[in-house]
C-alpha cells in the first residue's frame, strides 16, 4: 500500500464552500470508479494557535488530502481514466497541488 499526501491551495477568488461542496458531492462520489483507491479524504487546515475550529485562511496551503492506493503504478493507470481526468479538470479550476509526499506504511500501522 502506498500513501500519497497533497497540500492544496485554492485559486484566488474560489470560495472554500464551493470547493468543499465539490469534494463531498463529486470527488468522494467518484472514488469507487478508481480500482486502486483504498481510502481518500480531504482535510481543511486549521490554525492550531487560534484554537479549535479556526480555519487557516492564509499560508501556502488551505487543505491537504490523504490518498491510500494499492500501488503507485496502479494509481497511475487510474489517473489515465475518464473519471479521474474529469476530477483533475474540475479540481484545476478551483485549486492546485502545491506539494506532494508519498510513502509506504511501516508495518500495519494503527487504526482503532
Amino acid at each position: 500500500m502506498t500513501i500519497i499526501v497533497h497540500r492544496i491551495q485554492l485559486h484566488d477568488g474560489v470560495e472554500p464552500e464551493r470547493f468543499e461542496k465539490w469534494v463531498r458531492d463529486v470527488d468522494y462520489a467518484t472514488c469507487p470508479e478508481l480500482p486502486s483507491l483504498l481510502a481518500f479524504g480531504v482535510q481543511r487546515l486549521v490554525d492550531a494557535s487560534a484554537g479549535a475550529g479556526s480555519a487557516a485562511a492564509d499560508g501556502p496551503c488551505h487543505y491537504f488530502e490523504i490518498i491510500e492506493v494499492t500501488s503507485r503504478e496502479e494509481f497511475e493507470r487510474d489517473m489515465d481514466s475518464v473519471p479521474f481526468q474529469q476530477l483533475a479538470t474540475d479540481f484545476g479550476q478551483m485549486a492546485k497541488v502545491v506539494d506532494e509526499m508519498a510513502g509506504e506504511c511501516i508495518g500495519d500501522g494503527y487504526r482503532a
